[in-house]
């Protein structure tokens, strides 16, 4: 089943006194391209994060989201770090001895600074582990949430398939009755152009021009396309780049065939067939 780069994942968790929040969104990109806004906690997990993405996901702009919240029990069980607050404390006099515009550190600033409020005997390794495992289960729910857009954007492009199909299926029976009426117009000028005399070059001419607007070929290579992009739509992995390209030669057949109209019959199927192309590409370029 082909997915969408488009796609969103939220996972939390409670861990002691600690409340972890995980964010994955994912959008439309030509490449695999990450970024990441990490608590102060996280930001040395990066690496790995980076790596279980990639394992995951081929293509998209993806961002990874990690937020740490210090329940308030902590700061009840567990206290304020000493030395964390002297710290910060000589800081701020030393900054306002220096800048004395400066504004002085609120209590809620002062709490989120990292390691201000101690939690026990929580250790970073027992907090990575929760996030890491907590990182897996958002990406099988974006996962998910692409799979399930992936389906509605594969009918999107089935239906405007199953279209195109229609509009060239409905020319073929009328390629003969065209091709005659062409030819016999094309006739009846060279003739009154060239008499009689010119009987023989008049056939010529006919048969020159019957070649170039013979459009059986760009119907032909059209029906191909037309079953190569069902059956990539049946495959699993990364095809957008895949449906991306067959979108190209669609496209290219459909002018051609547009170039090629003798009758009004075949440049209205060639308009028709440039708008369903278009309306599938638009569609393909959010295909992983």
């Amino acid at each position: 089943m082909i997915t969408s780069m488009t796609g969103f994942a939220a996972h939390s968790f409670n861990l002691d006194h600690t409340s972890v929040n995980i964010d994955l969104r994912s959008v439309n990109q030509r490449y695999l391209e990450l970024h990441f806004r990490l608590a102060d906690e996280f930001r040395a997990l990066e690496p790995q994060l980076r790596e279980l993405i990639q394992q995951r996901l081929a293509r998209g702009k993806v961002e990874c989201r990690i937020g740490l919240v210090l329940l308030p029990a902590a700061s009840v069980d567990n206290g304020l770090s000493p030395p964390i607050l002297e710290r910060l404390a000589h800081w701020q006099t030393d900054i306002l001895q220096r800048l004395p515009g400066s504004a002085p550190l609120s209590v809620n600033e002062i709490l989120r600074w990292p390691g201000a409020v101690q939690t026990g005997a929580l250790s970073q390794e027992t907090l990575n582990e929760a996030v890491l495992a907590g990182v897996r289960a958002a990406l099988d729910e974006l996962a998910e949430s692409r799979r399930r857009e992936g389906a509605k954007l594969r009918q999107h492009i089935l239906d405007r398939l199953a279209a195109a199909e229609a509009q060239v299926a409905g020319l073929q029976p009328l390629l003969p009755a065209l091709g005659a009426a062409q030819r016999n117009k094309l006739a009846e000028r060279l003739r009154e152009a060239l008499g009689e005399a010119g009987h023989e070059r008049l056939a010529q001419e006919v048969a020159l021009a019957a070649q170039k607007a013979d459009i059986d070929e760009e119907l032909s290579r059209l029906a191909t396309h037309f079953s190569e992009v069902r059956r990539v739509l049946d495959q699993a992995g990364a095809v957008g780049k895949r449906l991306d390209f067959l979108m190209q030669e669609l496209h290219r057949e459909a002018n051609t065939l547009g170039s090629k109209s003798v009758a009004v019959e075949t440049s209205r199927v060639s308009l028709e067939l440039k708008v369903l192309i278009e309306q599938m590409r638009e569609q393909i370029q959010n295909i992983e």
